[in-house]
């Protein structure tokens, strides 16, 4: 089993990520909580990895934080949660926010994740909320914040997207475009409206 790789990024093209390592080039999907990340291609990265194994495809996941691949390790052990919905919950909120929001039992604010439904969102409270500290997530830090507090802003601003009907890549692209340092989600929102716009 691979569990981590330690090469050169070749490319990154949401969510697919290329590593070159020792002359072979592994091909990884990653939630956009690691892609923020990431240095820029041609650079050395180190990312811990789950290998998924099923009847008819291989496939390989990468992540920068334990927290993370512990989170996403967790989600595919709920019934009805794939890899892609791991992945868009990885993306669409920090593992900190979303540890407040599974020990606060939010079922509202999980069900604003892509691909999220009620049931699915109290499965996850159900099934995660005993287990949630032991995913690597400093929680009293992350409780310590109002419910209801803001996730971060990019991912607030992607989510907020993919709701209003624009594709998983096409937001990605838009958010890495526009969103800078200190932006809020509604000024990510806004640039990237323009931007699809062509304004």
């Amino acid at each position: 089993m691979i569990g981590r790789l330690r090469g050169i990024l070749v490319s990154k093209q949401p969510p697919w990520l290329l590593i070159e390592v020792g002359g072979v080039g592994y091909e990884l999907e990653a939630p956009m909580s690691t892609i923020y990340d990431l240095p820029g291609t041609g650079k050395e990265v180190i990312l811990l990895t789950h290998y998924a194994v099923k009847e008819d495809s291989v496939a390989l996941y990468g992540f920068m934080h334990e927290s993370e691949r512990a989170l996403f390790r967790n989600l595919l052990k709920i019934s009805g949660i794939g890899a892609k919905i791991a992945l868009s919950v990885l993306s669409g909120v920090s593992t900190a926010d979303f540890a407040r929001l599974v020990h606060a039992g939010d079922v509202v604010a999980l069900t604003k994740i892509p691909g999220i439904g009620k049931k699915t969102a109290e499965r996850i409270v159900i099934e995660l909320r005993d287990r949630i500290e032991g995913l690597g997530v400093n929680l009293s830090s992350s409780l310590g914040r109002p419910a209801g507090a803001p996730l971060d802003p990019a991912g607030e601003a992607t989510v907020a997207l993919q709701q209003l009907g624009y594709k998983p890549v096409e937001v990605t692209r838009l958010v890495q475009k526009v969103a800078a340092e200190g932006d809020s989600a509604e000024s990510i929102i806004r640039k990237a409206l323009r931007a699809a716009l062509g304004a």
